[in-house]
């Protein structure tokens, strides 16, 4: 059971899954401090105050004037002058000796002669024989000064070449080490079977259709005699797309442990560098090493960082640097060389923006979409992220968590589990309750709660008032979304929120968005009926209504007056022209229907709330009172929510989402039965 623990704990502290039993690299800069000590002590007891070189009748003076200690000659050729230390300063320490060091140094002729004139000068100068100075003869070996004196100048140099080779090293960044002469080197991850994946298929969850379309990537690597035998190609690529959060990243990290083939793995922005021809200088070098190893899968993540289209940008102009990097990377794709047996995957949310070259046939062969998963493929989710936790089973559900959750991507449910994990350890509590998820949700859809925030009476008055004219409004149009909750407790930068369940539609009709608008402007009716004036509490709201009134007129056609057009640019080209798709009298057409529609809505709004006015008051005031209050709180005022179509699409969606889980599961269930068959056959040829 202790092994096991500490697997699961090094499981999660190395999520990709690679082997930890490395030791690690040990730092060696405490050899450059111990250089740098060594050649500044020696500089500064060498080089403090060096013997001068002086000549004979310096020295003559010396003899005569009785300075002089002692004079050493060395090999009979330089003699070594120490001087009194009472005439001078205490004499120096000679560094390698450790004795005194000479004060000056004079270069003898012949030894004989040498001696014959010190001691002619002071018989000369009437000086006793017993204060004389005699000449002490000695030898030595000139190496050790030799060996010294080229230290001196080599060891500086050698330390400067070796500190810049190892700060060129570090920052190069390349593959093998780095270093400038690797900063061309891919810096791709490679993952291999020597490092091992502890994602799979299994935990990817919710993108059913997309794990069927990489599966047979991975499958046309195990086995691609299978499909060339037909005379048929292995794919050259393929890109996930889809917003943010949807599990492309993961579905690529399940392939890398699923395939069981090499795995070049990094991102586009790992291609771009200071330096000119760096990015395709790292492709080529990606490619090569992908060939090496062939068959294998390069995945490259964020693609739009050196993919985006090729001289559109007009503020800018063209990127010379990226655009050369992406020219070589379709012409490694897709070129005159072959690349046989090396698949690419990328991943972007930004496919609008790539250039067409790159997505053309015989480049990334397939695009497969992440969607934002619907109400079946959350409760997967759920599920999957739910299984480390430890929960109150009989308490949470994960079809009710999917419910509450429309619209939340895979990395959002991840949030959600981990926030509600937190919540319930700041409450000292033993299991996640239902509650602990929903206040989870609550905080990343709404933010924190600010209860201490100052707010007067008045202020909650109309605060209670604008949220029940959205509940209430909301609660009797046929069209708008069901109410889930209402608060008027402030949450990040709102002062109250209505928590929705909005229908996962495909398609919206024009009836739906007009029912969405006069629910959105309840709140602003609710302030006009009850309390005859408006506040800037709406301005979330009208800013919401604008922009669905304008995207309804000017790009989805549902305005007779402007007809069957659109100026919505797929593209995305617009964001960088100052000019519209339309004319000035088009602009002011658009501006006034907007204007119409709105107006329209809120009349629909006012209306509603006038009718139901005592309603909204008992609601409002039943606000004040518990600050929270849930749909069952308004079937009790307004009566049950009964529309027909609701009942009848949620009974189809029912049915349908039956139907798709079978025949997804059937469909996998072959899949996999008809891979192992192929392979087991494949073994015995």
């Amino acid at each position: 059971m202790e092994q096991n623990k500490n697997k699961n704990k090094t499981q999660q502290n190395n999520p990709l899954g690679k082997k930890t039993g490395k030791k690690p690299i040990k730092s060696f800069y405490w050899i450059y401090a111990i250089l740098a000590l060594l050649f500044i002590g020696m500089w500064m007891f060498q080089w403090d105050e060096p013997s001068t070189k002086t000549t004979w009748k310096e020295l003559k003076a010396l003899l005569e004037g009785k300075q002089i200690d002692k004079i050493v000659v060395y090999n009979e050729k330089e003699a070594y002058i120490y001087v009194n230390s009472s005439s001078e300063e205490p004499p120096k320490t000679d560094f390698l000796s450790q004795g005194p060091k000479p004060k000056y140094i004079y270069t003898i002729g012949p030894a004989e002669k040498f001696a014959d004139m010190v001691q002619k000068v002071q018989i000369e100068k009437g000086i006793s024989e017993s204060d004389q100075i005699y000449i002490e003869w000695e030898s030595k070996s000139d190496w050790g000064t030799g060996i010294f004196s080229v230290l001196i100048w080599v060891l500086p140099i050698v330390l400067i070449w070796f500190i810049f080779s190892r700060m060129i090293r570090n920052s190069g960044g390349g593959a093998g080490g780095g270093g400038i002469f690797n900063m061309g080197k891919s810096k791709a991850q490679l993952i291999d079977k020597d490092t091992s994946v502890n994602v799979t298929f299994k935990d990817v969850a919710g993108q059913e259709e997309a794990k069927i379309e990489v599966m047979e990537i991975v499958d046309f690597l195990k086995n691609p005699q299978k499909y060339t035998a037909l005379g048929g190609k292995i794919p050259k690529g393929a890109l996930l797309v889809g917003p943010p959060g949807t599990g492309k990243t993961l579905l690529a990290k399940a392939v890398a442990g699923e395939a069981k083939v090499p795995f070049f793995s990094l991102s586009g922005s790992d291609f771009v560098e200071m330096f000119v021809g760096v990015g395709a200088s790292r492709v080529r070098d990606l490619f090569y090493q992908a060939k090496e190893k062939a068959p294998c899968i390069i995945f490259i993540d964020e693609i739009d960082a050196i993919g985006r289209a090729r001289g559109k940008n007009a503020f800018s102009g063209s990127n010379d640097e990226r655009e050369n990097t992406l020219n070589q990377l379709l012409t490694e794709m897709d070129g005159f060389g072959t690349n046989v047996g090396v698949i690419i995957l990328a991943a972007t949310n930004r496919a609008d923006i790539l250039d067409r070259a790159l997505l053309r046939a015989g480049r990334f062969d397939r695009q497969i979409y992440l969607d934002l998963p619907d109400l079946d493929e959350r409760r997967a989710i759920f599920e999957v992220h739910m299984k480390p936790l430890k929960t109150n089973k009989k308490d949470v559900n994960s079809e009710m968590l999917a419910k509450q959750t429309p619209g939340f991507s895979g990395a959002d449910i991840a949030n959600v589990c981990n926030e509600a994990a937190l919540i319930a350890a700041r409450k000292a509590k033993k299991n996640i309750e239902k509650q602990d998820f929903i206040d989870s949700i609550d905080r990343i859809v709404g933010g924190l709660e600010k209860k201490n925030k100052i707010i007067t009476s008045d202020e909650k008055r109309v605060i209670a008032f604008h949220e029940a004219g959205h509940a209430a409004v909301s609660w009797m149009l046929p069209y708008a979304h069901p109410l889930v909750k209402v608060t008027i407790v402030p949450r990040g930068k709102s002062l109250g929120a209505a928590w929705y369940l909005p229908d996962e539609r495909q398609i919206t009709t024009k009836e739906q968005m007009l029912d969405e608008m006069t629910a959105t402007l309840g709140g602003r009716a609710s302030e006009e009926v009850n309390f005859g004036k408006i506040s800037t509490g709406a301005l979330n709201d009208l800013e919401r209504v604008t922009r669905q009134a304008y995207s309804m007129v000017a790009y989805f056609g549902l305005n007779k007056r402007i007809g069957n057009l659109s100026y919505y640019d797929s593209t995305g080209q617009s964001e960088y022209t100052f000019q519209k798709p339309y004319s000035e009298k088009t602009a002011q057409v658009i501006d006034e229907e907007v204007s119409k529609m709105v107006e329209s809505a809120y009349e629909v709004a006012v209306r509603i709330v006038k009718e139901n006015k005592e309603k909204v008051e008992t609601l409002a005031e039943r606000l004040l009172e518990k600050e929270v209050i849930f749909r069952e709180d308004l079937e009790e005022i307004f009566g049950l929510r009964n529309f027909e179509h609701e009942h009848k699409a949620q009974a189809e969606r029912e049915e349908i989402m039956k139907k798709r889980q079978q025949v997804l599961n059937n469909f996998s269930d072959k899949k996999e039965q008809k891979l192992e068959q192929d392979n087991s056959d494949i073994e015995q040829e």
